[in-house]
C-alpha cells in the first residue's frame, strides 16, 4: 500500500480536483465550498500543480466559485489567490486556454469591490469594465450561448461538459440548468459549429445559438442551416453582463437537478482529508 501512494497520486488529484469543479458548478453548493477551511486553500495549491489538466480544472472550480457574488470578497483575500492566478497567467509553459481562463477568474476577483455601488452603476462599470478587457487580455476570447435541447439533469451535464473540454479552444462553460442554457468562453479562432458537433456527439443533445436582434431580443439560431449567421457573430457584444444571467428564481430551479448540500458537505469534508494530506505532510 505504502509504495504504491506516489505512484497513485497523480490520478487523485485530478479525480480530487474534478470532483470540486463539479460541486461548484451546482449553484447550491458555492457557498459552501468557500467557507469550507480546506478547500479553497488546496484548490490555490492546485494551480501550482504540475499537471496542466489539474491546473485547468482548479480554474474551472473557481470560476464557477467567483459567480456567487458572496464568494468574492473571501476568495480574493485567500492567501495566494492572486499571486498564484497571476503565476499561471505570467507562466510561459502555460497553455493559452488555461491563461485566458485564470485572467477571466482574476479580473471577476479583482473587481469584487464594486459589489457596494448600486445596481445601475455597476451594470454600466462593467460593460466598460467588459470593454476594456477584451479590448486588451481577453482579445483572444469570445461568449457564445447556447440552447441545448436535452440538458435536464447533472448526468446530461457531464456528457456536455465531458464533450466541452474536449475541444481545443473552449476556456470555460457555466451551465444555466433551469433555462437549459450553456454560456461557452472560447478562443476567437474557434468556430462556434464546433461546440454544435461535440453536443450532437453525445447523441441526446441538440445546441442551438441564442444571439440577440437590433432590437435586442433574443433568438434560436440552428447551426447547421444558416453558416453565413453564425460566421456574422462576431460581431456581437462578446461579454453578457451577470445581470442578465438567470434570476434568482432560476436559481432555485437549478438547486433541483443538482447535487444535495448534505451530500456535497460530507463530501467536502473527504475533499478537505484528501486535500491536507496530499500538501501538508
Amino acid at each position: 500500500e505504502k509504495m504504491n501512494s506516489t505512484m497513485s497520486e497523480e490520478p487523485d488529484a485530478l479525480s480530487v480536483v474534478n470532483q470540486l469543479r463539479d460541486l461548484a458548478a451546482d449553484p447550491l453548493n458555492r457557498r459552501a465550498i468557500v467557507q469550507d477551511q480546506g478547500c479553497l486553500p488546496g484548490l490555490i495549491l492546485f494551480l501550482d500543480h504540475p499537471n496542466p489538466p489539474v491546473v485547468h480544472s482548479a480554474l474551472l472550480a473557481l470560476r464557477y466559485l467567483a459567480e456567487c457574488r458572496a464568494n468574492r470578497e473571501k476568495m480574493k483575500s485567500e492567501l495566494g489567490m492572486m499571486l498564484s492566478l497571476q503565476n499561471v497567467i505570467q507562466k510561459t509553459t502555460t497553455p493559452g486556454e488555461t491563461k485566458l481562463l485564470a485572467s477571466e477568474v482574476y479580473d471577476i476577483l479583482q473587481s469584487s469591490n464594486m459589489s457596494d455601488m448600486d445596481n445601475a452603476n455597476e451594470m454600466n462599470y462593467r460593460r466598460r469594465k467588459a470593454q476594456f478587457f477584451l479590448g486588451s487580455t481577453n482579445k483572444r476570447a469570445k461568449t457564445v450561448v447556447l440552447h441545448i435541447d436535452g440538458l435536464d439533469d447533472s448526468s446530461r451535464r457531464n456528457l456536455c461538459e465531458e464533450a466541452l473540454l474536449k475541444i481545443k479552444g473552449v476556456i470555460s462553460f457555466t451551465f444555466q440548468m433551469a433555462v437549459q442554457r450553456c454560456v461557452v468562453r472560447i478562443r476567437s479562432d474557434l468556430k462556434a459549429e464546433a461546440l454544435a458537433t461535440a453536443i450532437a456527439s453525445t447523441k441526446v443533445m441538440k445546441a442551438q445559438q441564442v444571439v440577440k436582434s437590433e432590437s435586442g431580443e433574443e433568438m434560436l439560431v440552428p447551426f447547421q442551416d444558416t453558416p453565413v449567421e453564425v460566421e456574422q457573430n462576431t460581431d456581437l457584444p462578446d461579454y453578457l453582463p451577470e445581470d442578465e444571467s438567470p434570476t434568482k428564481e432560476q436559481d432555485k430551479a437549478v438547486s433541483r437537478v443538482g447535487s444535495h448540500p448534505e451530500g456535497a458537505a460530507s463530501w467536502l469534508s473527504t475533499a478537505a482529508n484528501f486535500l491536507s494530506r496530499s500538501f501538508y505532510w
